[in-house]
């Protein structure tokens, strides 16, 4: 309990907490393609102008992303669609997408990720050769964000995704768009830490943004988790005695939250900018804890 600690010690846990709030009302959050009558609900519980990204999953196209991201607009927060490269049929209908969503929607920011299909669907085999090929920019996007993966990825060499990550940066530069880091949700603070380390060394004008993982139930984040490649989360909890489900059910996004804040505030090179909360189809429940936790420590 914080009345339990001294003077010193109380002072600095509420600073700690005033600034993992922080990141969470400087940061965003997902929501489903599928769900446009979500954003409204979402929109009363989150600071004004909040990014909410739209997500492109498999079973969708990218027109189907639409209607969200008007709502999203119309509710007074900014949308951000994901555009996964490999699902992109072809160059036709990515320009189309764009078109609508910047003219209809205000989208000058998009998340750029490859997709998981074994094929590309179209011209794009990745996030880069979305970006090669000047689109994005000529539909009027601003800026992209980039994948980060603190545990890696499950298909993907370490250094395949460290030659990728700076071609994209080079790329959006060469197309005059920022850029800034979406990280991939872990249940180790310590490989976040580690991994947002290398980036303020390797990229130090770059934002980051720290994913969490919402609060679900525990056969969906279990599901999520193996399905995303966070492995080195599911193996260090277990050697602790820990089955996989325990270990979703007792995770709280807020003490990942604040070991992140409690790092960020001890390295003045932290590029950190804010939270990512993934709402895995629950994204009120994740505005509801997002409102909860800003409210009790601001």
């Amino acid at each position: 309990m914080l009345t339990s600690l001294d003077g010193g010690t109380r002072t600095a846990a509420l600073e700690i907490a005033a600034y993992a709030a922080e990141l969470l009302a400087c940061g965003s959050i997902e929501m489903g393609a599928h769900q446009p009558e979500m954003a409204r609900r979402i929109a009363a519980l989150l600071p004004s102008g909040t990014p909410v990204f739209v997500n492109h999953l498999p079973r969708h196209s990218l027109a189907d992303a639409l209607a969200s991201l008007i709502a999203v607009r119309e509710a007074g927060l900014e949308p951000v669609p994901h555009l996964a490269a490999r699902r992109i049929a072809s160059r036709g209908e990515l320009e189309a997408f764009l078109n609508r969503a910047a003219g209809a929607a205000g989208v000058r920011k998009v998340l750029l990720i490859g997709g998981d299909e074994m094929a590309p669907l179209g011209p794009y085999a990745d996030g880069a050769a979305a970006l090669r090929s000047g689109v994005l920019s000529a539909c009027g996007i601003r800026e992209i964000g980039i994948a980060g993966y603190p545990e890696g990825h499950p298909r993907i060499p370490a250094a395949a995704l460290e030659s990728s990550f700076a071609e994209k940066l080079a790329l959006a530069a060469g197309e005059g768009l920022g850029a800034f880091v979406v990280t991939q949700f872990s249940f180790a603070p310590a490989r976040v830490i580690e991994y947002c380390a290398g980036l303020a060394r390797r990229a130090p004008g770059v934002p980051v943004y720290v994913g969490l993982a919402g609060p679900s139930s525990a056969a969906a984040l279990l599901r999520f988790a193996q399905r995303c490649g966070v492995s080195a989360s599911l193996r260090a909890l277990r050697a602790q005695g820990f089955g996989a489900v325990q270990l979703v059910t007792h995770t709280d996004p807020g003490d990942q939250l604040t070991t992140i804040a409690r790092y960020c505030m001890a390295h003045v090179d932290c590029n950190v900018v804010g939270a990512h909360v993934f709402s895995f189809g629950a994204a009120v429940a994740s505005a509801e804890w997002i409102n909860r936790f800003i409210a009790r420590s601001t």
